[in-house]
């Protein structure tokens, strides 16, 4: 007697992933409620429809995961031996080629990686986060913040780096005392009534750990130079770092980094990686996803479509009802295609960043020697402004060390000619948090996103939160308007058409909102 999953089999060999997924649902074996999607799609929705995906990125495999649900027939066409686009993690034996020819290959110990570009996601990323749980990819926290770990600043407490308990806990102790001088001198009688000044002042003792007299002398919150012990051995406070030398060092960013919304606990990360994400969709699509297909043409028909691409030195050419084009705008730049004019004008008006990250592998010695668990550490001048240590395999004997996170742009980093002075400059910044500790780091691997292939830059412009108010960008108010919208039966999706840039959140609700178009207008032409 044949068993269900017999059976299921069967099912999917003759209708393909959608047939096996509604049968699943059908049968109990899959809960609704599992879904990360606020999609509602009928399973049929798009019986009888062809849709052809351009790109392999989180976009791309999005829509033709949740148009397969619908019953669409969708084939994607990624360009690279693998899924997930900008998704991707570095492990021994991967080679990063550039496109001028340089090649890097990793030679880390088993286990160890680099997530090259995503290497988080946020609580508030519910629908990445749904998609991990509705395709099984275990997911651990990552540590984005740890008060362990440092600051250091060549205008302030000689060069020394601190730590970042010690920069959060001793500026708002003597903030806190300043602002309860000004209550007890009647400054703010004007703003406050008598019984509010009285609460204010009990609100900033307790917030500024001070004394009884309203005085900061330093707080445990800041760190101790003993810990206490057994028998005699007392806690001993630190001496509270110099208000001036902190407003001079201007630590700000470092210290106010996890009050992001987007950075706020509790993050979290793929277990062994972040590409575990799109390998467990295309997993799931199977034949659907075609690698090595490198898009040559996009061009429109009288009923929808048609690309030419090359596959394995192979020309070839697929039309359908529809496009859902998710490819990097850097890329579209160089494709032939008939788009409209306004989808053309807004192709040449976009322009991408180029984020880079240098990764180490060493000795976990942030751990061993710096009680430093996950985090960020914060250099405030130079090339290179942070260190991020891993999250992954926390008290092994090995761990890969970001040295060097940003965009280069017209930087100080972009200024390092070769890649030896770019790892000279991370290696500096390491020394400069851990003097004697630079000598230590292994195996390095520099990851420039403008000069990959396929993608050729890692973001657009977006819109950044500034003193409350926000700074547009020419991008929002320009481009955008355009690829939110369809040309003709070509639609677009990607991070870049939605307001959450930079993010595989913002990739998949793009995804949702062309799917959730594409379905409607099929629905309306069938009731026309």
């Amino acid at each position: 007697m044949a068993t269900r999953r017999d059976f299921l089999t069967r099912v999917g060999q003759a209708g393909g992933f959608a047939a096996a997924f509604v049968t699943m649902r059908e049968l109990g074996l899959m809960s609704d409620g599992m879904s990360a999607s606020s999609l509602t799609l009928a399973p049929n929705a798009g019986a009888g429809v062809n849709v052809v995906i351009l790109g392999g990125g989180i976009a791309g495999l999005v829509s033709a995961y949740e148009m397969s649900k619908a019953g669409f027939r969708v084939t994607v066409l990624e360009a690279r031996s693998r899924p997930g686009g900008r998704n991707w993690t570095v492990r021994n034996g991967t080679a990063v080629e550039f496109m001028d020819g340089t090649r890097q290959v990793a030679s880390w110990e088993a286990g160890s990686y680099l997530n090259a570009g995503p290497a988080r996601l946020p609580s508030i990323h519910k629908t990445m986060l749904g998609y991990c749980r509705e395709l099984g990819v275990p997911l651990e926290v990552e540590v984005n913040s740890s008060r362990s770990a440092l600051q250091v600043s060549e205008k302030a407490f000689g060069g020394r780096a601190v730590e970042q308990r010690q920069v959060i806990n001793d500026t708002r102790g003597h903030v806190s005392e300043l602002l309860a001088k000004c209550v007890k001198q009647h400054a703010l009688d004007e703003e406050l009534s008598k019984d509010d000044c009285t609460r204010m002042l009990d609100f900033l003792r307790t917030y500024g750990d001070l004394k009884e007299d309203h005085k900061y002398a330093g707080s445990a919150r800041a760190g101790v130079s003993r810990l206490p012990g057994a028998g005699p051995v007392t806690q001993e406070l630190r001496k509270p770092l110099d208000l001036h030398a902190l407003l001079e060092a201007n630590f700000w960013r470092g210290a106010l980094f996890e009050e992001g919304l987007t950075m706020q606990a509790t993050m979290f990360q793929p277990v062994g990686g972040m590409d575990r994400i799109p390998f467990a969709f295309a997993h799931r699509l199977g034949s659907v996803v075609q690698y090595n297909a490198q898009v040559e043409e996009i061009r429109k028909t009288p009923s929808g479509v048609r690309v030419l691409f090359e596959q394995k030195g192979r020309k070839k050419a697929i039309e359908a009802d529809y496009a859902i084009c998710a490819l990097p705008i850097t890329v579209l730049k160089t494709t032939p295609n008939d788009f409209s004019p306004r989808i053309r004008q807004a192709i040449a008006k976009t322009e991408y960043a180029d984020g880079f990250k240098v990764a180490w592998e060493s000795k976990r010695f942030w751990e061993t020697d710096f009680n430093i668990y996950g985090g960020i550490s914060f250099v405030a001048s130079g090339p290179v402004g942070l260190v991020w240590y891993p999250s992954a395999k926390i008290f092994s004997d090995t761990g890969v060390l970001i040295s060097g996170y940003a965009t280069e742009g017209t930087s100080d980093f972009a200024k390092l000619g070769s890649i030896e002075a770019k790892l000279a400059a991370s290696r500096a910044a390491v020394e400069r948090l851990h003097p004697g500790y630079g000598r230590r780091l292994t195996q390095p691997i520099y990851v420039n996103w403008g000069r990959i292939a396929h993608n050729e830059g890692s973001w657009v412009g977006r819109e950044r939160e500034t003193n409350n108010s926000t700074e547009r960008t020419t991008y929002y108010d320009g481009p955008y308007k355009e690829f939110i919208e369809p040309d003709d039966r070509i639609y677009f999706a990607g991070d870049h058409c939605a307001r959450v840039g930079a993010w595989q959140e913002g990739a998949a609700l793009a995804a949702h909102r062309t799917i959730q178009m594409i379905t409607e207008r099929v629905r309306l032409t069938r009731t026309a």
